[in-house]
């Protein structure tokens, strides 16, 4: 890389690095079919549910180590209690499949997988949990609000109620501010910019975790010749 280079990449808000390096990744995973046919109204509402299932394990893991990295320098910032999911997906999934919904619930081998890589980055590396939390959280604010609107519709949930809850942030009054600050915080992050690139290949990792999970949802729930 030349000298002109390096200093275009320096100058770069790592917000903005981030979301242009992933941005490809994050088309694919957006693109699974398991997903347009999801909120196309093609599958039931138990694929919803099955869909919902996948995320608690994942966000069970990603929530469960907030109180370890809440000192970290790296991860520290980034771990804010009104942003806390597990709460949501479980009340969602007591109104989905009822008072006893722990009952018989397994991940698949690619939710497996994904909860295992987040949990390994809490543990062993802090920049890689900052990477795979970008992924969720900023999702959820986003393109999660889309899929909140269109289960609403598809599947007859009350706006904004049991069954949607996970998609709705009670804590946070303004996304977009929201969504500022949390690019600061990125763009400030104790980082230097090797660090930084490895942040972002374990992003476009993330991407690739939850592009597998649709995958098996897709092979768990065939559309109808």
């Amino acid at each position: 890389m030349d000298a002109t280079a390096t200093t275009a990449t320096a100058a770069t808000p790592f917000s903005t690095l981030i979301r242009v390096a992933s941005h490809e990744k994050h088309d694919e995973a957006n693109a699974a079919p398991f997903m347009s046919n999801l909120l196309g109204g093609r599958l039931g509402v138990d694929a919803y549910t099955r869909y919902t299932e996948q995320l608690w394990f994942v966000y069970r893991v990603l929530e469960g180590a907030s109180e370890t990295l809440r000192e970290d320098p790296v991860a520290g910032p980034f771990i804010q209690n009104k942003l806390a999911r597990t709460p949501e997906l479980e009340r969602d999934l007591a109104h989905l499949r009822g008072a006893d919904w722990r009952t018989g619930l397994e991940p698949l081998p690619a939710t497996a997988a994904y909860a295992a890589r987040v949990e390994e980055c809490a543990r062993e590396w802090p920049g890689g949990f900052v990477a795979h939390h970008y992924t969720r959280y900023m999702g959820d604010l986003s393109g999660g609000q889309i899929v909140r609107d269109k289960a609403e519709k598809t599947y007859g949930f009350a706006r904004k109620s049991d069954g949607v809850r996970f998609y709705v942030f009670e804590g946070i009054s303004n996304p977009a501010a929201f969504k500022r600050g949390y690019r600061e915080l990125l763009d400030t992050i104790a980082a230097d910019d090797l660090e930084k690139q490895r942040i972002v290949d374990e992003c476009k990792r993330a991407f690739d975790f939850n592009g597998a999970v649709f995958e098996e949802l897709s092979a768990e729930f065939p559309l109808s010749a």
